[in-house]
């Protein structure tokens, strides 16, 4: 029943919560006109020359001009279900997770995409993935689902942790081994030896985390429900809550080049803007961008955000931009 309430709360607040866990049938695109400015994306990647972005009905759009025009990779087999994370190994190799337990591999910059896994009896969906370097890449979601592949995404091994069927929603590391995995219910993992073994810490929070991103090898940022940001400076030992000013939940972040700190986006347009030390440098709300679910940075001045109105925002412009003072605007 917590779970049915739940999910029933995240899908009235956010769309993207409502795709990512709850089933579509199938839906032909030659019968279907794509319109990639409705189009929910979940997941949005730079490759540096490439932008890819991964969403409803398993569509993945690949952009070679900074995100001005997109184009449909090929995925093969195509289901047609939805498509929540995405993540990088290399500047060839990428992995996508979605409903399902599905998971995708491309070998050639996000142009062509195979499955390597997927439970479609079960119905539940992974809602994360995380590339840790080199070959080793982790894939999670639903109940507790938590695989981990050491051959850059071929193969799978489904692990079990100790979360007592929680969702687990995100996960960052660094090349030190240290490992933070979050999830419903405040729910806190940590891994010193390259996500082999897992600690969870005491619940300081009783909502959702949505996303997690480390700082540095101490300091550590958490968000989620209610717009709730909370910081750690000792790997989670202790937390601080952030008082954001918004009740709006946060769904996605990206780091911002130059230790310059950390872009954290969310319902209602909210873009939260943290410093390189966890501090709050301000919130900001760019009207008409919806429910924002993701971000990545395009250059020294300029961060690309996505979302329930797809890659195409207001107006028929695709992004908004973060300006080198901190203003946000749209790009064109």
């Amino acid at each position: 029943m917590r779970q049915l309430i739940a999910y029933l709360v995240c899908i009235t607040v956010a769309g993207v919560v409502a795709l990512a866990f709850t089933p579509r049938q199938p839906v032909s695109i030659a019968d279907t006109q794509l319109d990639t400015g409705r189009m929910q994306v979940n997941g949005l990647l730079n490759l540096g020359k490439r932008q890819v972005a991964v969403g409803e009905r398993g569509t993945i759009l690949i952009s070679d001009d900074r995100g001005h025009s997109w184009q449909q990779a090929t995925v093969e087999p195509q289901r047609h279900i939805s498509l929540t994370a995405l993540a990088a190994l290399n500047t060839e190799q990428l992995i996508a997770v979605g409903q399902d337990g599905l998971i995708l591999r491309s070998q050639d910059a996000g142009s062509s995409w195979h499955e390597v896994h997927i439970e479609a009896d079960a119905g539940e969906p992974l809602l994360g993935v995380w590339a840790a370097g080199g070959q080793q890449v982790f894939a999670f979601g639903s109940y507790g689902k938590f695989y981990r592949s050491e051959d850059a995404g071929l193969s799978w091994q489904a692990l079990a942790l100790p979360v007592d069927r929680a969702h687990l929603n995100a996960m960052d590391g660094g090349p030190d081994g240290r490992r933070m995995l979050v999830g419903e219910q405040g729910l806190v993992m940590l891994s010193v030896d390259n996500g082999l073994h897992w600690q969870q810490l005491p619940a300081f929070y009783s909502g959702s985390l949505f996303g997690v991103v480390r700082l540095s090898a101490e300091r550590w940022v958490a968000y989620g429900m209610r717009g709730n940001v909370f910081v750690t400076d000792n790997f989670g030992q202790s937390w601080q809550a952030l008082k954001v000013g918004s009740n709006q939940p946060l769904y996605g972040h990206v780091l911002l080049p130059d230790n310059a700190g950390v872009l954290i986006v969310g319902a209602g347009s909210s873009m939260v803007r943290l410093d390189g030390e966890g501090r709050l440098l301000g919130i900001h709300r760019q009207p008409g961008l919806g429910t924002l679910t993701s971000a990545i940075v395009m250059g020294a001045d300029q961060v690309l955000v996505a979302g329930e109105r797809g890659v195409f925002q207001g107006n028929g412009n695709s992004v908004a931009a973060l300006g080198k003072r901190g203003a946000v605007h749209e790009a064109r």
